[in-house]
């Protein structure tokens, strides 16, 4: 799959779907679920302290609340809560977002009966803090010399207390709780979900972080551009990467999940997402096949549509679930 443009290499890098799919993910070193586990514990252990304010967002269909919590490091997290205006909330969701950032929350997700979280991780967005930068190019490299406190880590632990933040406004949505993340939020959903066992299925689309060594050989833009360049230059980036590989990560993964990946993508190379919806045991995971991400292309709203559908579905509530099977 390609399409006209104008990058100097080919976001499609001359690869079928079959190529794509056979795609494996990399060996993992001996400490990661040591490095992982020991993460996640640190997380368990803060006390989020919500702090809800009625925002000044209005929507016929949900309360739009702006929330703050407290993840690791002492590091304030900002973001939204919406909450329906009608029926019970008898799901969690946390929402990640792309290196973009986020201004404002989705308002328009197809769900219903579900409290929505939507954090802007550290350093992002309302979460920004000095000296961390807020430009994907920069944000990415911050403290990639040290692999225990790479802003990466950072990232996910803020995940996981998006998590724990739920529970504490929410007690009966513990193991009810979905993630959905796109690009840089999907990398981070794939590091967080095989961890945290209350989370009970995800969504990652066009996710990075997958396959590290490709993702540093493979021509790109944006943050991975980035990463390649401070490699070609200090040469200690894999030290910490092999760390952060979402690949390897995905293999553990043992919840149902909903995975889009793509043929052609500038940003995040192929290869490396389908590193990553490949390592997710078969029996547990729908992979949606897009043409192209990050990229617009001729049939970009169809394939979107389908998605959303497809999207709506896997957070539906249990008996909706088992019903559109039926």
């Amino acid at each position: 799959m390609t399409f006209p443009h104008n990058f100097p290499f080919d976001p499609a890098y001359g690869l079928t779907l079959d190529d794509l799919q056979a795609v494996a993910p990399p060996e993992e070193p001996e400490d990661f679920d040591a490095f992982w586990r020991a993460r996640y514990a640190a997380a368990l252990a803060v006390d989020p302290a919500p702090k809800l304010k009625v925002g000044k967002i209005q929507h016929p269909n949900w309360h739009v609340v702006s929330l703050t919590y407290r993840s690791t490091g002492k590091f304030k997290i900002k973001g939204w809560l919406l909450l329906p205006k009608s029926g019970p909330v008898r799901r969690g969701l946390v929402v990640g977002h792309g290196y973009g950032g986020r201004d404002q929350p989705d308002l328009d997700l197809p769900v219903e009966e579900t409290a929505i979280l939507f954090p802007c991780f550290r350093g992002l967005s309302r979460s920004a803090r000095a000296p961390i930068s807020t430009q994907s190019n920069w944000h990415v490299l911050h403290d990639i010399d040290k692999p225990a406190e790479y802003i990466i880590g950072g990232c996910v632990a803020d995940l996981w207390l998006a998590v724990s933040t739920l529970i504490a406004l929410y007690p009966w949505l513990d193991g009810n709780i979905g993630y959905a993340g796109i690009s840089f939020g999907g990398g981070i959903g794939a590091l967080a979900i095989p961890y945290d066992r209350r989370i009970d299925r995800g969504h990652l689309a066009l996710p990075t972080f997958g396959a590290q060594e490709l993702r540093l050989k493979l021509p790109s833009v944006g943050s991975a551009a980035s990463v390649q360049a401070y490699e070609r230059e200090h040469g200690n980036a894999m030290q910490t990467l092999r760390l952060y590989d979402a690949a390897v990560a995905a293999r553990r993964i043992a919840v149902p999940m909903l995975m889009a990946v793509a043929l052609f993508d500038p940003a995040v190379a192929p290869p490396c997402q389908f590193a990553v919806a490949n390592a997710v045991t078969r029996n547990l995971c729908k992979t949606v096949i897009l043409d192209a991400g990050h990229f617009d292309y001729p049939g970009k709203q169809e394939q979107d549509a389908m998605l959303r559908c497809e999207f709506a579905r896997f957070f539906a509530p249990h008996e909706a679930r088992i019903s559109s099977l039926a």
